[in-house]
């Protein structure tokens, strides 16, 4: 089990800032930006290697949910998303999650 399932069954806290039968949005605890939330299905993926045409409703709903929860958030002048697959690519947690930045203006290559 990972974090992100604890948060999920309310095991630990977060600063949940949306929620709904299929996903969970709460802040960052190491954020990275002045506006840093995670994005997260209910359901345990592991990653984007782990999806499949089954996960394809959900994947989308969980990026209108990332615009959704970008314009709760005053994020009107712009965001980023993203997503890391794999130790690689720098992912730590293995549970699928869309990290979502703004509040300051992001420059890019993000590094």
């Amino acid at each position: 089990m990972t974090i992100f399932h604890k948060i999920i069954n309310r095991e630990i806290p977060a600063d949940i800032v949306y929620e709904d039968d299929l996903c969970l949005a709460f802040r960052d605890i190491n954020a990275q930006a002045p506006t840093h939330v995670l994005i997260i299905p209910k359901e345990q993926i592991v990653s984007l290697d782990e999806l499949d045409s089954d996960h394809q409703l959900l994947m989308g709903h969980l990026l209108l949910k990332v615009r959704e929860v970008a314009k709760s958030l005053g994020l009107s002048g712009g965001y980023r998303i993203a997503v890391n697959c794999g130790e690689d690519g720098g992912q730590s947690v293995d549970h699928l999650h869309i990290h979502l930045f703004g509040g300051r203006k992001l420059n890019w290559p993000p590094g």
